[in-house]
Order: C-alpha cells, then structure tokens, then sequence
C-alpha cells in the first residue's frame, strides 16, 4: 500500500505543520510506503513573483524539519514536485477531461478567493489546483492519502477524475485513492487565531529557544479569566492544546487542568511551564537541527536520491496512461 502527501514552500514550518502532518508522516512511513513531495509547482499559484527569492531557501528548510521530525530517506521517498516532469504530464491530460464546473463548485477555491487578499489567485493555475493535485496521486499509484477534513472535497475530485479518465479511455490504470484522517490536535496561534505564516502568530520548528520562550509568554490564554483569582477554562485556553500535543501525560494533564480550574496556579506560571514542555519535547530535534542545517551536501544527497526513486515510479505509471490514451511511443505506422 503506497501513499502520498506534500506541503507548500511558501515560509517555514511551524508548530502546526508539525502536529498537523509531520508527526503523522513519520508513524506512515512505518505502515506505507510513502512518497512525500515539496509542492513547489502548488506555491506558484499564489507565489510568484517571490517563487525566485525564497523558494529554495524555504525548501532546504523544509527538508531538514522533516529529517529532524523522523522522516526517514531510507524508508520514505522524499522529493520536490518539478523535479518529476511526469507531474505536469499527467496534469495536462487530466486537465483535457476535466470539467470547469467541477473546479469553480469546490468549496476551498470558492472560500480562498474570497479570504486571501494581496495575492493574485486569478489564474488558470488556482483554479486548476485540484487537478494538480490529482496528478500528484495518480502518478504515484497512491492508494491511501493523509489529509484534513478540509481537503475531502479535493480528495474526491482526484477520485472523479480518474473515473473519467477510466471510463473514457476504457481502461483500468489508475488507483482511486481512499483518504487517511486522522485525530488532529488542533493549535491556534499567540493570537488565538489558526496558526499561520500570513497572520505572524505562528512558532516556527526553527526557532531558538529563547524566541520560543518569548513568544509562549506573549500569547493570548483564557479570554474568560479576568483576575488571577478566577478559576480558569483550559478547554477554551489557547495554551491547553499545546499541551496535549506535546506533553500528553495523564498525570501532567490532570495536575494542569485541576491547578487552573482552582486557580491555584494563574496564565504566566501556565505559560512557564509550556515553555519547559516545548523545551524538553524539542530538544533532540533541535540538537539534529544544528547539524544537518549546514549539511549541503546530504540534504542534496536526499533529494536527488528521492527524485530517482520518484521519476522511475512515475514514468511506469505514464507508460501506462500514454497507452491507454493512444500516445505509446511503440507503436508502428
């Protein structure tokens, strides 16, 4: 069973990526085989006039929070997206079968254009995005992909388009892939809003412990706590599901729930001890950081070692589509 699942280079990673979808990738690798990508194909329909500038830092960066996550090269194919000409291939075919209507009446493209300001989203590559994306899974075989409730309606349109592409070509080359959703814990930003790089509200995997600290204690906690005295919410405190995510011990939890809600301890020794949490809970990673962020030369090594892999999976597959579609290089007149 193969899976598949990227991120955008558009800025660092953050804590959110990382209970979001970093943490589940490194348990994936143990049951799939898994193909994660570096979407940078994706980042242009919103990126690109920046794409030049901060593109290539940004994806170095991406690779190595991914290897200091545990994403293993030797057990996970680690690759960027243009580096595979096969992605593009198989996008503009799909693209040939695809219905306008299809894309214009999914639900992100419609709340994005509305939401994203300062950006130019209006582009053919925006509003194909989702067909991008089916190519992504199709070219790789992926039976299962790893994805947020917010990106079903993406998920089935990959699904759609590769029943049409069956049922025109009469054929049965593609996989329809099945989604993996998983229980997410879901962390808010210092301003109690989706932690985001847009916003500035986000702590980044790259962050030193003292800015880390520094941003933990200017957080937003229980709008509902007015004094010290009164006892507090943790289920609508900002900081409590960073405790979850990061120091989910059952003692520990109870003992921070109880303290709060008997307001024997107030948001600023809250927040200490968050810092402490995030402090242990990263320091192994921190440590790989410091090392590998200066290797060139191996985090070349794992790109170009993962664009093989990649390439070899997805030029099978479109050896496969081109004959069914008509287009086999064999043929004789």
């Amino acid at each position: 069973m193969r899976i598949l699942s990227g991120m955008k280079p558009t800025g660092l990673l953050h804590l959110g990526n990382y209970v979001g979808a970093l943490k589940n990738w490194a348990k994936l690798q143990d049951e799939y085989e898994a193909y994660y990508m570096i979407a940078d194909l994706h980042s242009l329909t919103s990126n690109q006039a920046q794409y030049k500038e901060e593109t290539t830092e940004y994806i170095y960066n991406m690779v190595v929070d991914w290897l200091c996550a545990g994403l293993d090269p030797k057990r996970s194919v680690l690759f960027i997206q243009s580096d595979v000409p096969e992605h593009c291939e198989l996008f503009s075919l799909f693209s040939m079968i695809t219905p306008v209507s299809w894309l214009e009446r999914n639900p992100t493209y419609k709340e994005q254009m509305q939401e994203i300001k300062g950006k130019d989203l209006d582009n053919v590559g925006f509003l194909a995005y989702p067909v991008l994306q089916a190519a992504d899974i199709a070219v790789y075989q992926a039976n299962r992909v790893p994805v947020g409730k917010d990106q079903l309606p993406h998920l089935e349109i990959t699904r759609e388009i590769i029943r049409r592409f069956h049922h025109i070509y009469k054929c049965r080359v593609l996989v329809e892939p099945e989604p993996i959703l998983g229980e997410v814990t879901k962390l808010n930003g210092l301003d109690g809003r989706k932690m985001s790089k847009s916003y500035e509200n986000a702590i980044y995997l790259s962050d030193d412990a003292e800015t880390v600290r520094k941003k933990v204690m200017s957080m937003v906690t229980d709008i509902k706590r007015v004094k010290r005295t009164d006892p507090g919410h943790p289920d609508e405190c900002n900081l409590f599901p960073y405790y979850l995510a990061f120091k989910n011990e059952e003692e520990f939890i109870g003992q921070i729930r109880n303290d709060c809600t008997s307001a024997s301890m107030g948001c600023v020794d809250c927040k200490k001890k968050l810092v402490a949490a995030l402090e242990e809970f990263f320091a192994e990673f921190r440590e790989k950081r410091a090392e590998l962020i200066n290797d060139k030369d191996y985090i070349n090594d794992v790109l170009n070692d993962g664009t093989m892999r990649a390439g070899k999976t997805a030029k099978e597959t479109m050896l496969k589509v081109r004959e069914a579609v008509g287009m086999d290089c064999k043929r004789r007149y």
